[in-house]
């Protein structure tokens, strides 16, 4: 079995360095950056499994990147950043990224979160996940293993680890009403402080994409409390 492949992009010498020793130490193959160009160099070069994308960039900040990557791969992202309010949080959430990890950080939880995000993204079945290999709610088909979203028409609805990880939630709890405080736990979602405000924008976000394909979203708000998927589920 291969080694997880993580690219860092990160301009800082000291913590670049910090940051690869501990992954290598842990058993990740990791490929370091500096800038958007060398960046795409080490994607061009092998598969990657997960990258690790600071913020502050020269050139190219790590804003604009996440959006142009994000324009073709659903590569797991982690923005690391100095930045810690929750607007920044949130906007990590938008455009895509899977978790966002404020500056200084310790080894021990780069680690913890690097292994939530492969787990997530990974072959294992999303926490929370019906048993069986595939669902179908409403218009939409899941299949587990392979973590694909299918409309009626048969096309692939592209979704982050994290996005996936919270259809399994509501998937899991048909047409009952899920506290967004629960939510945070069943979905394993990890931005920053986890905040009621993450789980509002990770859900707009899965909701936006399930209108985008031509469908409906099933997923309804319970004000005060949290969110309800409000359709049956049938296992196939």
């Amino acid at each position: 079995m291969t080694a997880p492949s993580i690219v860092i992009v990160e301009d800082d010498p000291a913590l670049r360095t910090l940051v690869s020793r501990t992954l290598q130490e842990n058993g990740y193959a990791v490929r370091p950056a500096t800038s958007a160009p060398e960046m795409w160099i080490a994607l061009k070069a092998a598969p990657v499994d997960l990258i690790l994308l600071d913020i502050m960039l020269p050139g190219t900040n790590g804003i604009d990147l996440c959006r142009e990557i994000r324009k073709t791969s659903e590569v797991p992202i982690i923005f690391i950043s100095a930045r810690s309010q929750e607007a920044d949080r949130v906007l990590g959430l938008e455009l895509g990224a899977d978790d966002y990890i404020a500056k200084p950080f310790g080894t021990r939880e780069l680690v913890a979160r690097v292994r939530a995000v492969l787990r997530r993204t990974g072959a294992e079945r999303a926490a929370g996940a019906p048993r069986g290999s595939e669902v179908e709610f409403g218009e939409w088909r899941v299949n587990f293993p392979r973590r694909e979203l299918r409309s009626s028409s048969g096309a692939i609805i592209d979704l982050t680890g994290a996005e996936f990880d919270l259809l399994a939630s509501f998937l899991n709890q048909p047409q009952r009403v899920i506290a967004r405080e629960r939510l945070i736990e069943l979905s394993r979602t990890r931005l920053g402080d986890s905040s009621d405000r993450s789980i509002d924008v990770l859900v707009s976000r899965l909701r936006r994409k399930l209108m985008a394909a031509g469908g409906t979203a099933p997923i309804i708000t319970v004000r005060g409390i949290g969110y309800m998927l409000n359709v049956e589920v049938v296992p196939l």
